[in-house]
């Protein structure tokens, strides 16, 4: 017989800083046992990426700064959830575009990542796109994605960029192994406006309040 589930309410709740991407708060979060423990939680706003395949089954790659990790990292097209109101599949058609210069005819999902639970409600949703034209990337402005560049790479070499440890970026990590797995299974992929339950609610719900 299984143990009863326990739900871990959550005692108190304190705002310890909110800024224009990221949140982070402090919950008390009664335990099994009764205990209460501190659980910091960084809200996030969400984010879309994008594998975006030619018909060659080439892979879309970005080559952007980071400046958490003082360098540039191969990555999927992708950008934050940061617009009130806009649908997720909007978001990746957008920053496909602004970010790679292309339009995509069919779309799908191909999963949902969640990459630092033990903090954080991140969420991560990667697109696959097909269908491929390419339409120019607009003005960028001067910040850090005026500075990007973007290259075709075949999905052999993609996957052999992440068992290198060339590719590190987990969504990227994560969206180049599902496309490889997907190539010879197409149809596998769930539809683009696939449930999404772990998409995070919290920062777009504090920013409204604002």
């Amino acid at each position: 017989m299984s143990a009863p589930r326990h739900d871990f309410p959550v005692k108190a709740s304190t705002d310890i800083y909110a800024g224009a991407v990221m949140a982070l708060r402090s919950d008390e979060v009664v335990m099994p046992g009764g205990k209460v423990a501190v659980r910091e939680i960084l809200e996030h706003p969400g984010a879309v990426a994008i594998a975006a395949l030619d018909a060659d089954d080439r892979l879309m790659m970005i080559h952007q700064y980071r400046h958490a990790v003082r360098r540039r990292l191969w990555e999927l097209p992708a950008g934050l959830l940061d617009v009130d109101g806009e649908d997720p599949l909007e978001t990746a058609k957008r920053e496909l575009a602004e970010e790679a210069g292309l339009v995509a005819a069919d779309w799908s999902t191909l999963l949902d990542v969640v990459p630092s639970p033990g903090f954080s409600d991140e969420s991560v949703r990667i697109y696959l796109a097909r269908g491929i034209t390419e339409v120019g990337r607009p003005d960028l402005g001067d910040d850090e994605e005026s500075d990007l560049t973007t290259r075709w790479v075949s999905l052999s070499v993609a996957v052999r960029m992440v068992l290198s440890g060339t590719i590190v970026n987990a969504a990227t990590v994560a969206g180049v192994l599902a496309a490889h797995v997907l190539s010879g299974a197409p149809t596998a992929a769930r539809p683009a406006d696939a449930a999404w339950p772990d998409r995070p609610t919290q920062f777009a719900e504090r920013s409204r309040r604002k």
